[in-house]
């Protein structure tokens, strides 16, 4: 299995994150889910310079971005969002989106469960239906629920799947699956002949190794299902802000690039914008945690 890393978690020019990740042995990159922000032919140079392919995009929920919200305009705001993703991970040669079927954040419901449920299948299909003739694949991940209320566990995430289309699937992250998993051995296995993506991180969030996870068992378990893909690395370090900080220098107090929205996400997840250094033990330590497993 090759080793994939995600780019959401710190504002920098790509051609930086590719630069630091690549002697470091990671094969992919996914890429965040802001395609207005990646010219693709530039991108694709950048990837080719550096020897890295793209594995996908994962969706940014964020404000009205909403798969199942009671107002059809949101759901077509929503639709719309994710297929520009699909589009940039096609024109990227990519394999698939990681879709979070739901606003992050959002903990309450909007309506009843039947309305939600079938808006949700509704504008996965249409999705669904978009990324096929693309030549991508979707999967479907559940998240916390301290970020969502929706789809929070595996199984759930494989009953949207097999509603949307026999070809959906589901993208898995061991750091959500910690927290709501009564066994995730069992989802990992379950969810096996749909898993089209996998997602880690230890159980506080920082990187592979730091926290108390069984890397050995966990990727054993992924490589049993049959998926071949890379274990797509995606810390969100939460960062001490009281003199017990283990990692003094690990907060960046003058980032640059880094929008409004991209900040709400990563102080949303608990974490700010890190130093260079910071995120470069981080990428290094994952890498150093999980390559020799795979």
């Amino acid at each position: 299995m090759p080793l994939a890393i995600h780019n959401w978690m710190r504002a920098e020019p790509l051609e930086a994150t590719l630069a630091r990740i690549q002697p470091l042995g990671y094969d992919y990159l996914e890429v965040q889910g802001t395609p207005a922000d990646y010219d693709t032919t530039e991108v694709r140079r950048l990837l080719k310079k550096y020897d890295i392919r793209c594995w996908g995009s994962v969706t940014l929920m964020l404000g009205k971005r909403n798969p199942l919200a009671a107002d059809p305009g949101e759901r077509a705001d929503s639709v719309r969002y994710v297929k520009e993703i699909i589009t940039m991970v096609k024109e990227l040669d990519g394999t698939m989106v990681s879709v979070v079927p739901g606003t992050v954040g959002k903990i309450m419901p909007g309506a009843r469960p039947e309305e939600e449920w079938g808006w949700a299948v509704a504008s996965m299909q249409e999705c669904y239906e978009f990324a096929q003739a693309a030549g991508i694949k979707l999967g479907i991940e559940p998240i916390n629920r301290f970020e969502t209320y929706f789809i929070n566990r595996g199984e759930q995430a494989y009953a949207l799947a097999e509603a949307t289309g026999p070809e959906c699937g589901v993208c898995l992250d061991i750091f959500h699956m910690n927290l709501e998993e009564p066994d995730y051995y069992t989802t990992i296995e379950h969810c096996g002949d749909r898993l089209v993506g996998f997602h880690v991180a230890d159980n506080n969030r920082m990187a592979p190794g730091m926290g108390h996870l069984d890397w050995p068992r966990i990727v054993d378990t992924v490589k049993r299902t049959g998926f071949d893909g890379p274990l797509s690395v995606e810390f969100a370090a939460p960062v001490d802000r009281t003199p017990a900080n283990p990692y003094p220098n690990s907060i960046d107090t003058d980032p640059q690039g880094l929008t409004e929205e991209a900040r709400k996400f990563l102080e949303d997840h608990g974490s700010s914008a890190l130093t260079e250094a910071f995120y470069t033990m981080l990428t290094r330590k994952s890498a150093e945690t999980l390559l020799p497993l795979l």
